[in-house]
């Protein structure tokens, strides 16, 4: 070996001596911990639970257990020009009131759509109720339902009523799970629910929640006839949950999910439910003749307010206004007048629009409504024959040379009500003929955040009465509010410019 390899080796092994006694310096004093044995796990709960906790979680399992079986899943594809099927987002895309059906949010193309909902088995032999937007608009052979035992069928669609957002489908099958309907009268404020359905995709889900309210009319249905009485819920809702089951501690159905208040699309705490008991009215008739066919007062109403009340000399804000009668309909021929204010209907008080709508949704054509009314200080009782629906109402609008004459009364100055917060000018003689008035004056300037501005008093509308007098000019108005004082309140009778009349209560400032 040559002497340069053996200093090159011995430099190697004095490298790894080195190399050596560093590791023993960095390491020493740090012992290798052996176990012969396995960690003991602890599995002794801290706490013992309370019995009242336990039931109620045994309670929500069993529910679970006994109800999930009766909620299916509905795939739905629409047809090739239909845009309503999964549209989630009313063209308003600013309301927070939203359907809820379909895995994403997306307005929809002009082509097929594919979107998924829920339903609830109400019969052995396969009928369903679900919403009325899950299936609106479904191509032939569009509707597909899915048990949870993963079977597949092909329904039909029975009847629709797009007043309450309720549809009732058919499957042809026998021996299903059946859901139990409670009673949605008995339902309170503060007492749990579950919401089961198919949210985003994830089959069968379960939340739970309480009722955070009762009664909400949130104007989601559209249209005049729309019958709303949501039961709220914060129980965990999302797109893919229309149609489906909002039950209570007893395993029954107390509303079918309709609709969230979101500004994402998505759940942020509330949900609404149409509540079972019209859903039985309803879904009863769809089955029978795939229609509803109810009866009609034939007027126009709104809930009373404190300012409201005052105005028209109640001692508390309760009943529901008559704001207009329909000529020929049931309320005319009883003998109802615009100003009335139902109370009570067949013994049972209204306070709420929406409370009135849902007794009178239960009746039919021929059925006779027995109404308390409160006129003019006095309280009498109306027996209404209530009638079908009658589509055919007259309109009256101003067209654009109308619009002219109502804007070209530079001869007629306008004058001021500042205790309204409007000025107002006498009504032309074209606007009168137009929307077939006597007299009036016409509102041309509104003060911002007025409480007229508030309680939509607008400009263009005509003012034909004040606190029940007749009004033919400014100067009839202003006899008409004096002796009033700030705080009072004062009943408006107006006449938009489509020709509908409505009265409106305002508080003097």
């Amino acid at each position: 070996m040559s002497r340069k390899s053996i200093i090159a080796a011995g430099f190697v092994v004095l490298l790894s001596i080195i190399f050596g006694a560093v590791l023993i310096a960095n390491f020493s004093g740090v012992k290798v911990v052996k176990s012969d044995s396995q960690i003991e796990f602890n599995t002794t709960p801290p706490i013992t639970v309370n019995p009242n906790v336990k039931s109620l979680n045994d309670a929500f399992i069993e529910i679970s257990k006994s109800v999930t079986p009766t909620v299916v899943y509905i795939e739905v594809k629409s047809g090739p020009k239909n845009n309503d099927n999964t549209q989630q987002i009313p063209p308003d895309g600013n309301d927070p009131f939203r359907f809820f059906f379909g895995p994403e949010g997306q307005n929809p193309d002009p082509g097929p759509q594919m979107g998924s909902g829920s339903g609830v088995i109400i019969s052995k032999d396969g009928f369903i109720v679900t919403n009325n937007h899950v299936v609106k608009g479904a191509g032939d052979h569009g509707i597909k339902v899915v048990l949870t035992d993963k079977r597949e069928y092909d329904a039909k669609v029975i009847g629709t009523d797009e007043n309450t957002d309720l549809a009732v489908i058919k499957i042809e099958a026998n021996d299903l799970p059946v859901m139990s309907l409670g009673n949605s009268d008995n339902i309170q404020v503060g007492e749990w629910v579950l919401a089961i359905g198919n949210p985003l995709g994830l089959n069968y889900t379960v939340t739970a929640g309480i009722v955070s309210a009762l009664g909400r009319n949130i104007g989601v249905n559209g249209g005049g006839y729309a019958i709303e009485n949501f039961i709220q819920t914060d129980a965990a809702i999302n797109p893919g949950n229309s149609g489906g089951a909002l039950v209570d501690v007893s395993g029954q159905l107390v509303g079918i999910n309709s609709a969230i208040k979101t500004n994402t699309g998505y759940y942020q705490g509330y949900g609404f439910a149409i509540p079972v008991n019209i859903v039985k009215t309803v879904t009863q008739e769809l089955i029978k003749s795939g229609k509803v066919v109810r009866g009609y007062i034939g007027v126009q109403i709104q809930t009373v307010d404190e300012t409201m009340a005052k105005g028209l000399g109640l001692d508390k804000s309760r009943g529901v206004l008559v704001q207009s009668v329909q000529k020929g309909g049931g309320g005319d021929e009883a003998g109802l007048e615009a100003g009335d204010v139902i109370l009570s209907v067949d013994g049972k008080e209204v306070n709420a629009s929406n409370e009135l709508q849902v007794i009178i949704n239960s009746k039919r054509p021929g059925d006779v409504a027995k109404l308390t009314v409160f006129r003019d200080g006095k309280t009498m009782e109306k027996d209404v024959t209530l009638k079908p629906r009658l589509d055919s109402e007259k309109e009256t609008s101003l067209n654009q040379n109308d619009k002219k004459d109502e804007g070209s009364n530079k001869g007629v100055s306008s004058t001021t009500v500042k205790s309204l917060g409007i000025s107002v000018q006498d009504v032309s003689s074209s606007v009168k003929e137009k929307l077939n008035i006597s007299g009036g004056v016409v509102v041309t300037e509104v003060d911002k955040f007025s409480d007229s501005f508030l309680r939509g008093v607008q400009e263009g509308v005509v003012i034909v009465e004040a606190n029940k007098k007749k009004i033919n000019s400014t100067s009839d108005l202003n006899d008409a509010l004096s002796g009033k004082k700030a705080g009072d309140s004062i009943l408006l009778k107006v006449v938009d410019k489509s020709g509908t009349e409505r009265i409106i209560a305002v508080k003097i400032q």
